[in-house]
């Protein structure tokens, strides 16, 4: 007797469908407002201006921001990462740290190329460099982070990526010498997510134009990327003016706010577990930067935060062993508080 097996995907209840509505960023960005109009009239039109005018400003970087990641998707840019993982160990950590630095993954997309490096053997202190710069910018939140901050700081998270994944891969390869990592994966496959082919086969094609299914490619991730971003840039900025309307400067000064280590370290901690998607975070940490948080903490917030990502740590719970991923979260933690150390210096 043949046994029928239903393929189809499961409902989603009502409860469950309401419940995804009201949290979504558009909800929140509309409700916000709303609230703010009902107890404190006062105020309502300065916090609506506030976050037209951030959005506004930031407009001609989204327009760059979807223009650069939806040529790099459509060219086919991942298929020239896997190469980074060619040659000797200590040329191989160097090509990681920058590439990850600038690779134009998704989140999702970072697993299964991580899971296919450590598949093939290749070392783990190129995998770590990769793994750790990877989450912290791409090319549209470079355009983001200087909308928002300014071209200093945005340069400055871009070297804090390639930095992170430089000081992570050698720190690797140094523990490495003791036997630390002799066995770093737990031996699970992990599938492709859908995001596209997989990153190790292939040639990039950089005039995609002159191919109809990359113009396609090009469409629709135009389309869907700037969606995204203005959905969560909306939604940043209306955070944004609320921070600034309702939460005093002094108090955000005062923990925040001072010289030295443990304000850096402080942003960090706070940073790892109270994690923004790279699109929300630089308005947020705009906002606190103008109460009173010093530029080398807001920074060493958002280097932490990427690191401790949910699909980051995701990924790396279920393809590496508990040392692995320990080391991982404290490489994250001290790379961003050495990030925010060296700009605190050069600011």
């Amino acid at each position: 007797m043949t046994q029928t097996v239903d393929h189809t995907e499961p409902r989603i209840e009502w409860p469950a469908r309401l419940r995804n509505a009201l949290l979504s960023p558009w909800s929140i960005v509309v409700a916000a407002p709303l609230a703010v109009l009902v107890l404190d009239p006062a105020n309502a039109s300065a916090v609506v201006t506030a976050a037209l005018h951030s959005l506004g400003g930031t407009l001609p970087y989204i327009v760059l921001a979807v223009l650069t990641i939806s040529w790099l998707k459509a060219a086919g840019a991942e298929a020239s990462i896997a190469r980074a993982f060619e040659g000797r160990e200590t040329q191989m950590i160097i090509a990681a740290a920058l590439f990850g630095g600038l690779a134009p993954f998704c989140s999702c997309e970072v697993i299964p190329f991580v899971a296919g490096l450590l598949a093939v053997g290749a070392p783990l202190p190129a995998i770590m460099a990769f793994w750790l710069s990877s989450p912290l910018i791409d090319p549209p939140t470079v355009f983001i982070t200087a909308a928002a901050l300014g071209w200093p700081f945005a340069l400055a998270k871009v070297l804090s990526a390639v930095g992170l994944g430089l000081f992570g891969g050698f720190a690797t390869k140094a523990l490495s010498t003791f036997g630390l990592f002799a066995n770093p994966g737990r031996g699970i496959a992990v599938s492709s997510c859908g995001c596209g082919p997989s990153p190790f086969t292939g040639r990039p094609a950089w005039r995609f134009w002159r191919e109809p299914n990359r113009r396609e490619t090009f469409r629709a991730q135009a389309i869907e990327n700037a969606r995204f971003l203005i959905k969560w840039l909306a939604l940043a900025y209306v955070l944004e003016a609320l921070l600034i309307t309702y939460v005093p400067a002094s108090m955000i000064a005062s923990v925040v706010g001072g010289e030295g280590v443990g304000p850096i370290a402080l942003a960090a901690a706070v940073g790892m577990p109270a994690y923004l998607n790279s699109y929300v975070a630089p308005p947020l940490v705009a906002g606190l930067v103008s109460q009173g948080m010093s530029p080398g903490a807001g920074l060493a917030f958002m280097v932490a935060g990427a690191v401790s990502s949910v699909p980051a740590m995701a990924g790396v719970w279920a393809l590496v062993r508990r040392e692995v991923f320990a080391t991982y979260l404290a490489l994250g933690f001290l790379g961003a508080v050495i990030a925010g150390l060296l700009f605190r210096l050069a600011v």
